[in-house]
């Protein structure tokens, strides 16, 4: 028993060396498409939280204009996108039942979600040059 878990324990750590063999401009087999796409998303996903912390920062300054009764840019930000990613994950889990229960499942929702959160990057950051 012992022997078993310590053989699952080093095949998960080899995981994340193979990981950093997979070509993605090259990628054919599902697991790497599938990897890939998460890696598009992941790095979206930076891109996105760089952006929320900009938009936020402009909409704090604009309520620290305002008379406090005023004040709820920053709030209206937050509470938008929070309402946001319920959106893009939902959304994302409609698009991927395009292929439900199948391998490329968990590949078509990496990609929507990518391409969902590029797009709200754009959006977040018109925003803040905008105000």
């Amino acid at each position: 028993m012992r022997l078993a878990w310590l053989g699952c324990c080093a095949g998960l750590m080899a995981a994340p060396a193979w990981a950093q063999d997979v070509d993605c401009a090259n990628a054919e087999a599902q697991v790497e498409l599938t990897y890939c796409a998460e890696q598009d998303w992941l790095a979206a996903d930076a891109d996105l939280n760089a952006a929320y912390a900009v938009a936020r920062k402009r909409m704090q300054a604009i309520d620290a204009d305002l008379e406090a009764d005023q004040r709820g840019a920053a709030d209206y930000l937050r509470d938008g996108q929070r309402a946001w990613v319920t959106f893009r994950d939902a959304t994302c889990a409609a698009e991927g039942y395009a292929m439900h229960g199948g391998s490329a499942e968990p590949m078509v929702i990496y990609g929507c979600r990518a391409r969902l959160t590029e797009q709200r990057t754009a959006d977040l950051e018109a925003m803040a040059e905008e105000y």
